[in-house]
């Protein structure tokens, strides 16, 4: 384009034996024509993929990638990944997705998690790892967009100063600004139903995206969000009750002893988080539980305790959106050693592979000079603001929105003890009772509705997150529920 508006210009010039000062002005118009298209392909830039190194032959998925700019003077450029359904685009809902962590790459989700590509679980031999098709992809029935969130995230940059732009607030800004302008950039999708879906630390995040979306619908910002609800998967949503609830969860799955408990209960009051500094006895009994769980895998209890191949988030604790060995697990004064093929964290490794690969970055159209090496998980700086999404559920639900909530019920970061717990102190009433749901005539889980919109799922044998782990009943569940059928 740019070259055809030189070569007009220029044909221009020699027919009419251009004055200077008319030179000057078509100079001067070719600067601001270039300068405008600049500008564009920084506030938004997309390619269609339709191949991608170690996929064998055509992608058989539509998949749109791009930059969308938000914050001031569009300084973050948020890169995504747009995957259309492969039922019906135009009437099938449009997802967007915000992997937790916080920091941690949409390819998580995209490729561990809910996406219609994962990794072959094969040796790394210095070729670029290989793709296959997930059976199991949410992309059958519905559109997703994954976006790399906070700004420095997977393939996401800035050229503003970092620290300002990773924040809970800037977060949820910075989503809702996306999406509206990719929504300007589509408008054959503004009229779907739209639904924000994430897990682990998004817990916070997503209720809190949907609200500003609606604030600014009632606002008249266009376009429209045709909002819908909200999906959460082991969703962090209130320190307090996330973390209090490990040592119950750990006490029902056998990893304490029923003395240990009884003692932590009375010596504590029922309070394992943040605990008095002078109350010796408690901290002592929480001591004791730290050792008994030191050992174990928090992602999912039953797996191996493996290291993973990226730095950690800012929360260990409570708020990640993948597995990793204990520190405890790790030679002291080594780095950690790379996970095994036999540990589910190996797939990160591949994914550490393939993403750095030249020839996947340019396929991917990822901009030269803008991020150095990816990783999965970013760290710090980030500033957590939101201390619980508890009002904020209150608030989506008294405005008549659904929500689908689901644990998977092996998951010690994020307990379903605890996730049941914020449940229950809604005092919603029960619509439809605890009852088991199955897939293939197999129990999948257990699941209860509420009056206020809201259908909560536990996940048998899954871990932090649940699809990672089962992702045929995760499926199921999502079919189930956004064609608002009964789990």
């Amino acid at each position: 384009m740019m070259s055809t508006i030189t070569l007009r210009i220029k044909n221009r010039a020699a027919a009419s034996s251009t004055s200077p000062s008319s030179l000057s002005f078509l100079l001067s118009l070719l600067l601001l024509l270039l300068s405008s298209q600049a500008c564009s392909t920084s506030a938004f830039s997309r390619s269609a993929v339709t191949f991608l190194p170690g996929f064998q032959g055509p992608l058989p998925f539509h998949l749109e990638t791009g930059y969308v700019g938000v914050g001031e003077s569009e300084g973050v450029q948020l890169f995504y990944y747009f995957l259309k359904s492969d039922r019906n685009p135009k009437q099938d809902p449009l997802m967007l997705w915000l992997t937790g962590g916080p920091g941690c790459s949409a390819l998580s989700s995209l490729l561990f998690e809910i996406g219609p590509l994962r990794f072959r679980m094969e040796e790394y031999n210095g070729t670029l790892p290989t793709l296959v098709l997930n059976p199991d992809s949410w992309t059958k029935i519905s559109s997703i967009m994954f976006v790399d969130l906070p700004a420095l995230t997977g393939f996401s940059y800035t050229t503003l100063p970092v620290a300002p732009q990773r924040s809970d607030s800037k977060q949820i800004q910075h989503a809702v600004q996306f999406l509206r302008k990719w929504l300007t950039g589509h408008p054959e999708f503004q009229s779907n139903q739209i639904y924000i879906g994430g897990d682990s630390y998004s817990g916070l995040i997503v209720p809190a995206v949907a609200l500003e979306i609606l604030k600014g619908n009632d606002n008249s910002i266009e376009p429209s969000i045709n909002l819908q609800g909200c999906l959460l998967g082991n969703p962090s949503t209130n320190d307090d009750i996330d973390n209090n609830y490990k040592i119950p969860f750990a006490h029902g799955m056998g990893l304490i002893s029923d003395e240990l408990y009884e003692s932590l209960k009375s010596s504590c009051g029922g309070k394992y988080h943040n605990v008095d500094a002078r109350n010796e006895m408690c901290a002592g009994y929480i001591a004791e539980y730290e050792k008994c769980v030191s050992r174990i895998n928090p992602a999912h209890i039953l797996e191996l305790g493996c290291p993973f191949v990226s730095p950690k988030p800012q929360k260990f604790s409570n708020r990640r959106s993948f597995n990793e060995m204990p520190e405890t697990l790790l030679p002291s004064n080594s780095h950690p050693p790379f996970p095994p093929i036999t540990c589910r964290t190996y797939e990160g490794l591949l994914a550490q592979y393939w993403a750095n690969d030249d020839f996947v970055r340019k396929a991917l159209g990822i901009r030269q000079g803008t991020i150095g090496k990816w990783v999965r998980c970013i760290g710090t700086p980030y500033t957590e603001e939101i201390k619980s999404s508890v009002p904020f559920h209150v608030n989506l639900s008294a405005k008549g929105y659904r929500a689908l909530i689901y644990s998977g019920d092996h998951d010690l970061i994020v307990s379903f003890r605890g996730t049941e717990t914020w449940i229950r102190s809604l005092n919603y009433s029960i619509v439809n009772e605890w009852r088991p749901w199955l897939v293939q005539g197999q129990v999948a889980g257990y699941t209860r509705t509420y009056s206020n919109g809201m259908t909560y799922a536990t996940v048998k044998g899954g871990g932090h997150t649940a699809p990672e782990y089962k992702p045929k009943e995760c499926f199921a569940m999502f079919e189930r529920w956004i064609s608002q059928s009964p789990l």
